[in-house]
């Protein structure tokens, strides 16, 4: 048994890679832009346009759920 035998190399095979897209849904008419969401998110997912949250890059949102939780008015859906 040689050294190489334990740093194998893993390959990650493509086909079998889940790429999950998450769907973020703000209602802007709720929206009283406090910037909450966009300050919890771990991925940057949000910014503020004309003092409204809006979505960045979706593709970016691991699905936490984190700016649902902490949105005030409720205004946040990620499904």
């Amino acid at each position: 048994m040689g050294l190489s035998s334990f740093f194998k190399r893993v390959k990650k095979d493509a086909k079998n890679e889940e790429i999950v897209e998450c769907h973020i849904d703000i209602n802007t008419d709720d929206c009283d832009g406090c910037e909450k969401c966009g300050i919890a998110c771990p991925n940057n997912v949000f910014m503020m346009v004309d003092n409204v949250s809006k979505v960045r890059d979706s593709q970016v949102c691991k699905n936490c759920k984190i700016c649902m939780a902490i949105c005030p008015n409720d205004c946040i859906t990620v499904n």
